[in-house]
């Protein structure tokens, strides 16, 4: 599907979403070799692969459902369908999944494999599904969360800035704004999709690549790369700026290129929560950063005066102090 004809009523429309079940998907993507593991994504992705292979050596249905259904430029329609509005969790989306006959599940596997032919196919295909989110998302799903509503508000603040062309072109790769209600999805010569009256949803996730998805006639979804940080120890900050406001602030001043709580702030740079806090409230108080409530996080990024600084002093990147 390369070009999806959009007009301004959708665009105005489109909202951000959180989808535990995409995660799922993008996580058993690095758990099968197909894509490398993003900072952020596995914590522990050498046995994390390892335990995942030992559990679907057992289990030969769920080898042919992961092969059949996760292919390098392909998915699943079902695994791809955005969640509904009465679909806010992991296991609400894995209901759908279970719901479904069997016959329609197997009709949307790629290839022929009788081991597909069994009646309780959308339990098996739940199992593998439930494990990963159980064994490598869920521990840390309140982390991922976090980044997501990071992520959906430095593209909003962006979109308020410079317009969907500059929010959609880099939200992942091949995809681009062409004007005229075209966005092109991918490069694959398909017709375009008309897409007016209906309703597009962007789900961030820690893949590198991402996907898209519907449920026609009416809901869409692009499935993109998160942008906000997620791994530890990230070094950002330059020389000239740690000796104008301080190591610490400076540190975080340059972290907040996007929106991030103080939860995150402390994971990343590994200092105390009270300090963090701290030098945030200098920050707030010198006008170089702002802070918003997004859901259950309160998420600081960084001014006009703010950027200015940090522009004003990049003579290099050190460590962290």
């Amino acid at each position: 599907m390369g070009i999806w004809l959009i007009d301004a009523d959708v665009l105005a429309g489109g909202r951000f979403r959180v989808s535990a079940l995409a995660e799922t998907i993008a996580a058993i993507r690095v758990l099968t070799g197909e894509r490398p593991n993003r900072p952020g994504q596995l914590v522990r992705p050498a046995q994390s692969r390892a335990a995942f292979q030992a559990r679907m050596a057992a289990d030969p249905v769920g080898r042919a459902f992961v092969r059949d259904a996760l292919l390098p430029t392909w998915l699943a329609d079902f695994l791809c369908a955005p969640p509904l509005d009465d679909e806010p969790t992991f296991d609400d989306e894995l209901r759908r999944i279970r719901a479904t006959p069997a016959a329609a599940l197997r009709a949307d596997l790629d290839g022929d494999d009788p081991v597909l032919d069994v009646p309780d196919l959308p339990d098996r295909i739940a199992a593998v599904l439930d494990w990963v989110w159980t064994e490598t998302i869920e521990p840390d799903w309140q982390r991922r969360e976090r980044a997501f509503e990071a992520d959906a508000i430095a593209r909003t603040r962006r979109l308020s800035t410079s317009g969907w062309a500059s929010a959609l072109d880099d939200m992942r790769p091949g995809m681009r704004w062409l004007g005229e209600g075209r966005l092109r999805i991918n490069a694959y010569d398909y017709p375009p999709h008309d897409l007016h009256q209906g309703q597009l949803l962007f789900i961030p996730v820690t893949g590198a690549r991402g996907w898209v998805g519907w449920r026609r006639p009416h809901r869409y979804s692009i499935v993109y790369p998160c942008a906000g940080l997620l791994a530890e120890g990230r070094s950002t900050t330059s020389g000239a700026l740690a000796r104008l406001i301080g190591p610490v602030r400076a540190t975080l001043l340059s972290l907040l290129d996007d929106p991030m709580s103080t939860t995150q702030l402390v994971a990343v740079t590994g200092f105390a929560l009270g300090s963090v806090g701290g030098h945030l409230k200098v920050l707030l108080d010198a006008q170089l950063v702002r802070r918003r409530r997004a859901g259950r996080s309160v998420l600081y990024y960084r001014t006009a005066d703010g950027d200015r600084l940090v522009r004003a002093t990049a003579d290099g990147v050190s460590g962290r102090p």
